[in-house]
């Protein structure tokens, strides 16, 4: 009697795993060719909150939402990335993404980044693929619209001359955002100040924006003065800390910027590095802005099913 109890036991016990396995391992979304399972929302739901901590402060099923959204932007890519040449990337320069993405948030080295993302059972392997898919893109997006970007050298060398040694830089943060329809644009706007109100700025970023920067709350680091738009600079100068922009127009959508913190600094201009980080700024404000526009355009074109 006690052996058959024992086996039975043993049954409910296998049945009730193999069930539960079966359940995780639910296909849920299918995008062309490729598939999104309840396991893989959750790795990317842990990685995500190893990235930016303060999405724990979200109930469950809202952390799945962006954990889910941020694989279809991931898949889509993907897919876009598929149809190109590009196969190979740097090593170094793969390196040198996730020292910005661990000193960016405030990890001395990568021994202490890679400790706190295996608490969250994320490891340097996942990050590193990530960071690749993310690369292979802007390479892609780099070879499509490279030859339309538009940098005025003359006007940044005459802006360099009349540059003071005294500057202020900025610590900020970003939400990009595009509607499909205009009447929808004030609507939109209403729920992200909601949501900014009530989950603040950097979980906002993770649920409403389209840019990159989403999986680390919108953060864009400390960004000089002299490499931001000179429109945009206006309208930041006049805010304080902790305030942010109303929605600033931009190619292919929106977008919000919010000070987290700015300091004057004193530097030694070496005119020659000015002129290329200036320059470098500005291309990769214009590509970014073509990256979003572009997603947006093969998403239209990609069949998602939801099941």
């Amino acid at each position: 009697m006690r052996y058959k109890l024992i086996k039975y036991l043993f049954f409910l016990i296998f049945f009730f795993e193999t069930v539960a396995l079966s359940i995780e391992n639910k296909i849920i979304l299918k995008i062309d060719n490729k598939i999104i399972t309840n396991i893989d929302v959750v790795i990317e739901a842990n990685y995500l909150k190893a990235l930016n901590p303060k999405l724990q402060n979200l109930k469950r099923d809202k952390i799945f939402e962006i954990a889910k959204n941020s694989l279809i932007r991931e898949k889509i890519k993907e897919i876009a990335i598929s149809k190109s040449n590009l196969t190979t990337i740097n090593s170094e320069y793969l390196e040198n993404l996730i020292k910005s993405i661990y000193t960016n948030n405030g990890f001395q080295n990568k021994k202490e980044f890679i400790y706190h993302i295996n608490k969250f059972d994320i490891n340097i392997q996942t990050v590193e693929e990530k960071l690749s898919n993310e690369t292979f893109w802007n390479q892609l997006i780099y070879q499509k619209f490279i030859s339309k970007i538009k940098i005025d050298n003359n006007k940044i060398k005459k802006d360099i001359e009349l540059m003071n040694k005294k500057s202020t830089s900025y610590q900020l943060s970003e939400i990009v955002y595009s509607v499909d329809n205009n009447n929808e644009t004030k609507k939109l706007y209403e729920k992200i100040k909601t949501s900014i109100t009530k989950n603040g700025f950097e979980n906002t970023a993770a649920i409403y924006s389209v840019s990159e920067t989403s999986k680390t709350g919108g953060n864009l680091g400390w960004v000089y003065e002299n490499t931001i738009n000179k429109d945009i600079l206006k309208v930041i100068n006049k805010l304080d800390v902790g305030d942010f922009t109303n929605p600033l127009l931009i190619p292919g959508g929106f977008l919000i910027l919010k000070v987290n913190d700015k300091k004057e600094i004193e530097k030694k201009i070496d005119t020659e590095k000015e002129f290329i980080s200036r320059a470098r700024s500005l291309q990769n404000q214009q590509l970014n802005q073509y990256s979003n526009i572009y997603f947006q355009k093969i998403k239209k074109n990609i069949f998602i099913d939801e099941k």
